[in-house]
This record gives C-alpha cells, structure tokens and sequence, in this order.
C-alpha cells in the first residue's frame, strides 16, 4: 500500500496495529506508532485506543498508561484497552483503581469492564467492589451476560465467599467449562477439596468437556485430600483425550504424585513434560524432600542449575526443607548462605524457619535458639513454633518454655503450641505441669484441634477423628482396633500412654491411644481393602510417636505396605521399618 503510494489513513492505522498486538510485534508496532505520527494521526481516538491496546499487549503498560493520560477525550474503548493492558500484566491493582477512577469521573462502563475489574477483584481479595458489581448487574438485568455470571463465581470463589459463588452457579440457566472451571477451582482453592471433587462429578454427569484449568483444580483437590485413584483417572483421562500438557497441567499433575506419596510418578510424569519452568522443578524438589529423599531432591536440585533454570525463592524452601527431613546440616547451611550471595535471592521468614527446623531436628536446640535471636527480621509464630515441635522431639523443657512464653505474645490462642509444651512435661514425666498447661488452654476457652485422618477407598473419601464413634460402622472399626492391638502386643508393642488425653483415667489411656484417627482409618483400610493393597492415610497433624511405632508393627504382623501423610512428610512404613528412619 505504501509502495503504492496510497496514504493510509485512521482505520488503517488502527487495523495494522491491531495485527501488531495480536503477533506481540512490538518493533513493528513502533515503526507504524512513528508512521502515524509522521501522518499527522497519532491523535485520532481510533489510532491511539490501537496503540495502547498495542503496548498493553507487549508488556509496555507504563508507555500505554502515558499515551492514556494524554488523551483529551476518553470513550468507553479506551478505558476498555487500559484496562486490558493491566490486566494482561498481572496487575490487579491498577485494574481495580482505574475503575474507581472510572466511577468518580461518572463514566459510562459495559460487561467487558466489569468482567475485567471483577477477575482483579478475585485476584486482590477486594470484596466491597466486587458485591457493589454483584449488586449492579442484579439491579440492571446483566444476569443474561453468561460471561459476567461466570465472572461473579470467579470473584465471590476467590474472596472466600463460597456459599454465594454456589447460589449464583446453581442459577444459571446454562454454564459452559469455564464457569463449571470457576467453581470447582473456587473450592480448591477455598480447601473445600471434597467440595471440588463432587462437583466434578457432577460436571461429568452433565456432559461437559473438562479443560485445563479443570484439570488443575481437580488435581488439586485430589493432592491435598490423598485421593490417589481419582487423580490416576484425571491423568488417564487426560492421555485418552490427547489434552496438551501445558506447563501449569504437567506441574499440577507432578504436584498430585508427590502429595500421594507416589513419587516414582511423579518423576515419571516430570521427564515426560514437553516443557517446564522453575516452578515445575521446585514441586518435585519440594515433593522429594517430603518423601525423605533429601539426597534425591538435591541431586534434582543440581540438575535444575545445569538446565540453567534460576531458583526462585519456592525453590529454596524446597531444597532446606529436603535437608531438614535428612538431617543434612553443613549442606544446608551451605545452601542458605549462597542463597543471597550467588543466587540473588533474598531469605524471607519461610527460610529461616527451615532452618530452625533443620538444627532443631538435628537435637542442636541451643544453636536454633540463637540462631532465632540473631535474625536480622522480625521472627513470627511460626519460627518458634518449629522451635517449640524439636523441643518435644528432643524434650527439652527449658527451650520449649521460652518458645511458648515468645509464640503467645504473638499468638495467644493456637492450641497446638500449649499441646506441645504439655507434651513434652508429659514426655519426661512432669505430669502436673502437663495438666497445669491443659488447665490454662481452658481457662483461656482455647479448644484443641481434633486428630482428622482420610483414606480414599473405590474413589470414595472417608474421614475419622480421633475417638469418634460417629461412622455408620464404628462397631467393627473399633472391634478391628482391639484385634489389631492384640496382635502388636503379641509382637511386643507397649502402647505409649504419654500421648493419651491428660484428662482420660489411668485405665482408659491405652484405649485413647489405640483410638487416634490415624488407626482407626488403617483399621478401616485393613477391613475394607483386598489382601496386599497399600493403604494410603493423610492426617492433619503431625503423626505421634506411638502411632508411629504401631504402624511400622502393623506393616510386618499384617504384611501390608502402609503410606502415611502427616502435617510435615511422608512416611512409608514396609516390613516393620518406615522410610524417616524414625527422624521426623
């Protein structure tokens, strides 16, 4: 055209511009913005909505942003394509503040402002904008805008308002996979995981195609619950239906191996991946190191570095934390001094708790301690809460003291911590002031957290607390539990009455213990699973010492494999042994 000498004019600018942004043609886009220029056109609303849109789309927001401020005259357009631009850049922030900006100058806005302001809403956590819109589109009739529906889902699911991202998703006449995607992630990432799956279900009924961001939620939900068989089917359903394993997919399905204990799959599946990223690396590291594998994860850990991928901060929470659960000290305080000095990464609280738990679990309670004290940040609950668990694992009272006296300044109600120092006066025999410290988490109406412990059998989920007689078959649960202690006494197991309830009569200890939700869900496992299946259980606390030496005799006398997930690791017990080597 121009070697025709035909000058372009408005609508031809802004139809080369747009091809510019669709082919991220940045270089290109500049010589047509210096053309328009050169034209006498770079003022002409049509040109300059292309050209934010063009900048927007290649990352260079603050040139958008300037070009936007410069313009006498905003239509709704333009307001649209700024927009678009922060909300292309991750930038939810701008995104929710220009549409302020909007609504103090008065300006008229659509549903593709909406759905824009609504995703940063969801993404920040700005719930009073994100119910003002809920309240327009139901004052103006905009229910009819599928889209904008699905978008209320999205934002109602991410700001923790579950309950009302359901009433709006149960009336809608029609929903398409990204609204049924919506949902089913609202309740992943709200932790309502049985939630998730149950819907995914349903969506299945409803004969609806799955996509990615399905898969990842429902990955997902499956990695935090131990729903191993579920998952297996989303992995084979995702092979028979040819689905692309994207970077997010591969990682995800990566992430539910490792979380089920399977972790032969999980590298498997992590050579398999056409692509990956730092993150992709960090979950397997990540995942070996729950395992035990600390070498493991820091061999992976070098051949990340010879791929020449940068280790992100996650990365370093792995690689600690692998060598916390192997007791690796000198490697790991190696890897935390070169963190900043030849990685450019900066600690953050999350390392230095891994260290405290590295040299706590290690039994070097007095250089953790001041390891604590010479922080150059601020430490927080959970820094001397890793402190307080090596104290009962190493019971050492004095340092368990201070580190309750530092955690209730900091956060006075959690119950784990007054449960742990009791624990551990429980350990070395100071009973009266285990009770004392029992006594004041009532006085103070602290409620202890209940032992919870899932097992998924025939891709059905079942939960038991401890000593809870509320399952439909609790009589036979219980009965299998006598059985089992009765042929573990055989093989020489004492039970260890120290982990009972405080308040339980010296008579009915033995039974307390026998009755943590861990055995109850093996017995189950035992009774309901065919001769030789691995038992797989994830518990939400970190697995007692008597339940631990139960286990391993239950895995010789009943010649089962026996998987357990805890608060902090894995442990597979086999042939009377467990894969922690009794460090944990």
């Amino acid at each position: 055209m121009l070697a025709c000498s035909v000058p372009p004019d408005k609508h031809t600018f802004s139809c080369v511009l747009k091809v510019c942004s669709r082919l991220r043609a940045l270089r290109d886009g500049k010589q047509v913005h210096a053309h328009a220029v050169k034209c006498g056109l770079p003022s002409e609303e049509f040109v300059v909505n292309s050209l934010i849109h063009l900048y927007a789309s290649c990352g260079e927001v603050v040139v958008a942003r300037k070009l936007f401020d410069g313009m006498p005259k905003r239509g709704i357009v333009t307001w649209n394509a700024m927009l678009a631009g922060y909300f292309k850049a991750g930038d939810w922030g701008e995104v929710v503040e220009l549409f302020r900006g909007m609504l103090e100058l008065g300006m008229a806005f659509d549903e593709v402002t909406l759905i824009s302001v609504l995703t940063a809403c969801g993404r920040m956590g700005v719930l009073d904008l994100g119910e003002w819109i809920g309240d327009y589109v139901e004052a103006n009739g905009l229910k009819r805008c599928q889209n904008l529906v699905t978008a209320l889902v999205d934002m109602f699911a991410k700001c923790g308002e579950v309950d009302k991202a359901r009433r709006l998703f149960d009336e809608m006449p029609s929903r398409d996979v990204v609204a049924w995607s919506a949902m089913i992630s609202g309740y992943s990432q709200a932790n309502q995981c049985r939630e998730a799956l149950a819907l995914f279900h349903v969506m299945q009924k409803a004969k609806v195609e799955p996509n990615e961001v399905t898969m990842v939620s429902v990955l997902s939900s499956c990695a935090n619950l131990g729903a191993l068989e579920t998952g297996k089917w989303v992995h084979s359903y995702i092979k028979r239906k040819r689905l692309h394993v994207t970077v997010n997919l591969g990682t995800a399905l990566v992430d539910f191996y490792a979380k089920c204990g399977c972790m032969e799959s999980a590298l498997e599946t992590f050579e398999e991946m056409p692509n990956k990223n730092a993150w992709s690396w960090s979950v397997l590291i990540q995942g070996l190191a729950s395992d035990g594998q600390g070498r493991e994860a820091l061999k992976v850990f070098s051949l990340m570095l010879e791929a020449e991928f940068q280790p992100t901060d996650v990365t370093f929470i792995g690689v600690l934390s692998a060598c916390s659960h192997a007791g690796l000290v000198e490697e790991g305080q190696i890897l935390f001094d070169s963190m900043s000095s030849e990685y450019g990464v900066q600690p953050r609280i999350e390392h230095y708790g891994c260290m405290v738990d590295l040299l706590g679990r290690a039994g070097l309670i007095e250089k953790a301690y001041y390891f604590i004290k010479s922080m150059p940040i601020e430490p927080n609950a959970v820094v001397w809460r890793t402190l307080l668990a090596s104290c009962k694992i190493h019971k050492n009272v004095n340092f368990g003291e201070e580190s309750l006296k530092q955690i209730i300044k900091l956060e006075p109600r959690h119950s784990g911590d007054y449960i742990l120092l009791s624990n551990i006066y429980a350990l070395v025999g100071r009973w009266e002031d285990a009770v004392s410290v029992r006594n004041q988490m009532k006085e103070k109406g602290i409620t202890k957290i209940p032992g919870c412990s899932l097992i998924e059998l025939d891709g059905t989920i079942f939960e038991f607390f401890a000593e809870d007689s509320s399952h439909p078959q609790s009589k036979e649960i219980f009965s299998k539990v006598n059985e089992i202690i009765t042929k573990l006494k055989l093989a020489g197991y004492v039970p260890n009455v120290a982990e009972a309830r405080l308040d339980a009569e010296e008579d009915e200890k033995e039974v307390s213990v026998s009755h943590h939700s861990e055995k109850l869900a093996i017995a189950f496992g035992l009774m309901k699973s065919p001769p030789g299946a691995v038992i797989r259980v994830s518990k939400n606390l970190r697995i007692c010492t008597d339940c631990h030496l139960a286990t391993k005799l239950i895995s010789k006398v009943y010649k089962r494999e026996i998987v357990v997930r805890d608060r902090n690791r894995f442990h597979h017990f086999k042939y009377g042994s467990c894969s922690c080597n009794d460090y944990w």
